[in-house]
């Protein structure tokens, strides 16, 4: 479960958040002796400063709980006259320190094991050069306490000696008088993965901002239903993540947008793979004749398709999520008015199934076959409907043709770098929008559809890329392809396998689909 904690508010105002400082620039400011940035009361005294700054996403991920402790108060703190002090390693002594921090409304900071708090010019020789290493240890806490203009250290526990600065050390709570209340960040979110940031945690929560702890194990915003739901109810505008595992979103500002959309898939949670799997039914509006989507109208399609997916409940070892693969661009024997053999759907033309199937807990994927056009250009034809939370976008290389090539005449295939291309535009897309995570599905069958398919970039967090084996005909034949295809795949990538009713010889059952078919895929399409 989420804990919820917030510190009496005081007076209010609207706050932003910038990133926190490296620990690269707090050597930097270390090595050259660095003065207090702290603003005095009209007595000359430190004053109680929260800090504010404009940048919606904060990471506070550095490697050791001490050096997180001094990014959060970096970043929710500008000025402070008494700071608490802990062991690094001492629970107790941190659960009471975190108490008294809050009660006091300062920082929390941490002393590293077994060491003390060292002036920062304590790293520095006569010639000003730093003597090693002082992105971490008791400099970095040293420099903070200067930083922030620190009068009093509250020390909870052995924290060693407290040198340098112009600080008092106080043992007892009750000899260290409450500062006047600073203005609290209460439109600051802080959100915190793991248990070791206690120090961290009780600085924000002395700031005055939300806090929200993850549930145990979770450290992707994306993975959590719970996570989403928190985010999305918050009525903050400003986020900080605090933990190690943070420092690893590559886009952390569109990670929070995206959880705060609220958006989820069947299931909770925004991540496609590997907690579920979807089975679809595949087809053009309008027509039977290019797959069994179109064999009925928007309401029976949705209807058909969670029958389908409902049919592997019972041998699907993952919760099965229903989906449509709507063909949104058609290759066609015909140049038609604009030369590249393919008629392009009207966005209003698919817009019901998008609705009906939102309505109804499925994804949509629309599926391009551009002819003589490239896929790019086709796929910002529906950016209205890729700007859906519930849309996600197919690659069909088969029809990807070249400038002298006819669709049944020959087999097309796409460059590695045409498909990054829209990846990329496709993943922007999702990013600037703060939209969830959406499914990027390539239609194969035979190698060269996706010629360098080794250079194929999987890396965009808003992609989940998935190959889609389409052979049909006997299953030794089709097994053979799904095997052959497997080889050399780029890393990362999920799987789809396709059963055809009319066309395999003959067609698996849900129950031989799931037992058969090895590894077992991830997306199965019906057409």
């Amino acid at each position: 479960m989420f804990s919820r904690t917030r510190r009496s508010p005081v007076t209010s105002r609207p706050v932003g958040l910038t990133v926190a400082a490296s620990l690269a620039a707090m050597a930097m400011l270390t090595a050259a002796g660095c003065t207090s940035t702290s603003v005095d009361d009209a007595d000359g005294r430190t004053a109680l400063v929260t800090h504010e700054q404009e940048a919606r996403v904060t990471v506070v991920g550095a490697a050791t709980a001490p050096e997180r402790a001094v990014e959060a108060s970096r970043a929710m703190f500008a000025s402070s006259p008494v700071a608490v002090v802990a062991p690094d390693g001492d629970e107790a002594g941190q659960a009471e320190a975190a108490d008294e921090a809050e009660r006091l409304g300062v920082p929390m900071l941490l002393a590293p094991a077994a060491t003390s708090t060292r002036s920062p010019m304590d790293d520095t020789s006569t010639d000003g050069t730093s003597n090693g290493d002082s992105s971490t240890g008791p400099s970095v806490l040293a420099a903070e306490l200067d930083r922030l203009g620190v009068e009093t250290v509250l020390a909870v526990g052995d924290v060693g000696a407290v040198d340098g600065a112009r600080v008092e050390v106080a043992t007892s709570a009750s000899s260290v008088d409450v500062p006047d209340a600073a203005t609290p960040l209460d439109d600051v979110l802080a959100v915190v993965a793991g248990a070791d940031d206690v120090a961290a945690t009780a600085t924000a929560r002395a700031a005055g901002a939300e806090v929200q702890a993850l549930p145990d194990g979770v450290v992707d915003l994306q993975a959590s239903g719970e996570a989403i739901d928190a985010l999305h109810a918050s009525t903050t505008t400003d986020t900080v993540l605090i933990g190690s595992s943070f420092s690893t979103v590559r886009d952390p500002g569109w990670s929070v947008a995206a959880a705060r959309s609220g958006a989820q898939l069947p299931g909770g949670g925004q991540r496609f793979f590997p907690d579920r799997r979807f089975v679809a039914l595949y087809g053009a509006p309008g027509t039977g004749a290019l797959g069994v989507l179109g064999e009925q109208d928007v309401a029976a399609t949705v209807q058909r398709a969670a029958d389908v997916a409902a049919s592997y409940d019972a041998a699907s070892d993952r919760p099965v999520v229903p989906m449509l693969e709507v063909i949104a661009t058609v290759a066609a024997g015909a140049a038609g008015d604009d030369g590249d053999y393919s008629n392009e759907l009207s966005v209003e033309s698919i817009e019901p199934y998008v609705d009906a199937a939102a309505a109804a807990g499925q994804y949509v994927v629309i599926d391009l076959q551009p002819g003589r056009a490239d896929f790019l250009s086709q796929a910002k034809r529906y950016e209205s409907l890729l700007s859906r939370p519930n849309v996600g976008l197919a690659l069909d290389p088969e029809w990807r043709l070249e400038a002298d090539q006819v669709p049944l005449r020959q087999i097309g295939g796409v460059e590695a770098g045409e498909v990054n291309a829209v990846s990329t535009w496709l993943a922007d897309l999702v990013a600037s929008k703060g939209l969830p995570p959406k499914m990027f599905v390539l239609h194969q069958f035979r190698l060269d559809m996706l010629r360098d398919r080794a250079s194929i970039d999987t890396t965009r967090p808003e992609l989940a890329t998935l190959i889609h084996a389409d052979g049909q005909g006997s299953q030794p034949d089709k097994q053979a392809t799904w095997r052959t295809l497997h080889d050399g795949a780029p890393a990362g990538v999920a799987w789809g396998w396709k059963n055809f009713y009319d066309e395999d010889a003959p067609m698996l059952s849900p129950e031989q689909t799931m037992a058969d078919v090895s590894p077992t895929p991830d997306l199965v399409t019906y057409q």
